[in-house]
C-alpha cells in the first residue's frame, strides 16, 4: 500500500529540558499524520462521528526511538496501512528528518461505535478507499 507523508516542525514546546523531542510527542507526531492520511481520503473524523457512528482509538503502539530530533528539526511523518481488517486498521510509521529515520513504530487503530465504544466495523467507503 502507499505511503502517506505529513510534514511536521519541531517547536520548542515539543522538547524537554535537555532540547530534545520529548518521548511522547512523537506519537503526537503520529496521530497527526494518521488524521491527515484519513482527510486525504476524504474524510472528517467528525463526520464520521456524526454520520457514521464511529470513532477511532489507539489500541496498540509498538515504538522504537532511534535518533533524537531537535527544537526546529523539519521532519517528515509517515502512515501507511499495513494490515486492515473487520473493526481494526494497523499502519506502520515513520519521524524522518532527512532520510534519516528517527523513530518507528506499528500503531493499530480499534474502530468502535461511538455510543457503546464496542468494536464497529471500518465504514466500508474507508475500507474500500485503502483497498481492504
Amino acid at each position: 500500500m502507499s505511503t502517506f507523508d505529513w510534514p511536521v516542525r519541531v517547536y520548542y514546546e515539543d522538547t524537554d529540558s535537555g532540547g530534545l523531542v520529548y518521548y511522547a510527542n512523537y506519537l503526537k507526531f503520529m496521530e497527526r499524520a494518521r488524521s491527515e492520511w484519513l482527510r486525504s481520503l476524504g474524510f472528517e473524523q467528525d463526520a464520521l462521528i456524526r454520520d457514521a457512528a464511529v470513532i477511532f482509538a489507539v489500541r496498540s503502539v509498538q515504538v522504537e526511538y532511534l535518533r533524537p530530533a531537535r527544537f526546529n528539526d523539519a521532519l517528515t511523518v509517515s502512515a501507511a496501512v499495513v494490515q486492515s481488517g473487520g473493526a481494526s486498521i494497523t499502519f506502520a510509521q515513520e519521524v524522518r528528518r532527512g532520510d534519516e529515520v528517527l523513530c518507528s513504530g506499528t500503531v493499530k487503530i480499534a474502530s468502535l461505535d461511538a455510543v457503546t465504544l464496542r468494536p464497529k466495523p471500518v465504514p466500508a467507503q474507508i475500507a474500500a478507499a485503502i483497498g481492504g
